[in-house]
C-alpha cells in the first residue's frame, strides 16, 4: 500500500508562512478534497447568519434566482485561487472577478472580514472533528496565511496579524452579530433547497439531514427548527466512520479543485477563463 502519511510529512517540511500557497495545495486538492468543500458549504451557509450580509443577498436576487450559479462561481474561483495560486495568471484574474463583483455592492469592511475569517477556520473546526487525520499546524497557519494573503488583494482592512487573533475576532463578531432577520431566513432557505436538490433523497430527509449539521446560533439565526439529537449524532457518527475508512485508503495522486464536476459550467476548466464566472 502507498504511504498514507507521505503527504503529511511534505507539508511538515514547509514552512506555512513562506510557502502556504503550496500546503494549501496539497492539504485542500490532496489530503482533504471532500472535507474541504463540505465545510465551505456550511461556511458560506454560516455567513447568512448576520443580517447585513444576508440582506444584501436578498437585494440583489441572486439566491432566489441563480443559487446554483452562485454557489458554483465561489466554488470555482475560490478553487482557482488555490490550485494556481493568487499571484498566478490564472489566480489574478480570478481575483479581479471577485472584486468586480464586490465592487458592485456596499460592503462593510468588517462583513468582508468576517467572511474571510470563515474560509479559514471553519475547514479547520469540520476537520478537527471529522478528518481522516487531524490537521498539522503546518496546514493551520498555512490557512491563515494564505487567506490574509488573498484578503490583503481583495482590500480587507484590518485582518488581523496572529492566527488566534483572527480566530478571536470572528468569535466575537458572530456572538455581536449573529441574530434572527426574515433575510436570514429567506436565504437560508433558498440554500437549504439547494442543498437538497443535490441529492436523490426526498427533500424531506435531506432537509433534516442538513438542519441537524448546524448549531444553535444557526439555526437561532435562521429560525429553523433543530433537529433531534440522535440525528445529529448519527450524522456525526456516520462522517467519523468515512473518516475512518479513508484512513485505509490511499493517498490522491491527483489534485481535486477545479476539476471537479459542478453543475452550472460542466465544460470548465478547458473551456471557461475565470473571467466568464460571476452573475452578468
Amino acid at each position: 500500500m502507498a504511504d498514507r502519511f507521505a503527504l503529511r510529512r511534505r507539508i511538515t517540511s514547509l514552512d506555512p508562512e513562506t510557502d502556504h500557497a503550496e500546503i494549501m495545495r496539497l492539504s485542500t486538492g490532496h489530503e482533504f478534497p471532500w472535507d474541504y468543500v463540505r465545510a465551505l458549504e456550511f461556511a458560506l451557509f454560516r455567513t447568512y447568519c448576520v443580517p447585513s450580509i444576508s440582506a444584501l443577498l436578498a437585494k440583489t436576487g441572486e439566491f432566489e434566482r441563480r443559487a446554483q450559479q452562485r454557489y458554483d462561481d465561489t466554488a470555482l474561483l475560490m478553487g482557482e485561487l488555490v490550485e494556481h495560486g493568487y499571484d498566478s495568471p490564472r489566480g489574478r484574474e480570478a481575483l479581479r472577478v471577485v472584486n468586480r463583483l464586490h465592487g458592485r455592492h456596499d460592503i462593510s469592511n468588517d462583513d468582508m472580514r468576517y467572511v474571510l475569517s470563515t474560509f479559514v477556520y471553519d475547514p479547520v473546526d469540520w476537520l478537527d472533528r471529522f478528518g481522516w487525520r487531524p490537521l498539522t499546524d503546518h496546514e493551520r497557519l498555512a490557512a491563515f496565511h494564505f487567506y490574509r494573503a488573498v484578503g490583503a488583494r481583495m482590500g480587507i482592512k484590518g485582518v488581523p496579524d496572529t492566527y488566534g487573533a483572527f480566530r478571536a475576532f470572528k468569535r466575537a463578531y458572530e456572538a455581536e452579530h449573529f441574530a434572527y432577520s426574515e433575510t436570514n431566513r429567506r436565504i437560508g432557505q433558498y440554500t437549504l433547497d439547494l442543498f437538497c436538490s443535490w441529492y436523490p433523497l426526498p427533500k424531506a430527509v435531506t432537509s433534516r439531514a442538513v438542519l441537524a449539521m448546524l448549531d444553535k446560533p444557526m439555526l437561532d439565526a435562521f429560525g429553523f427548527t433543530p433537529q433531534p439529537r440522535w440525528l445529529t449524532t448519527a450524522g456525526h457518527r456516520a462522517l467519523r466512520l468515512r473518516a475512518r475508512a479513508l484512513l485505509l485508503a490511499g493517498p490522491r495522486k491527483h489534485p481535486l479543485l477545479t476539476n471537479r464536476p459542478n453543475r452550472t459550467y460542466p465544460a470548465y476548466p478547458t473551456g471557461y477563463r475565470p473571467s466568464d464566472l460571476g452573475a452578468p
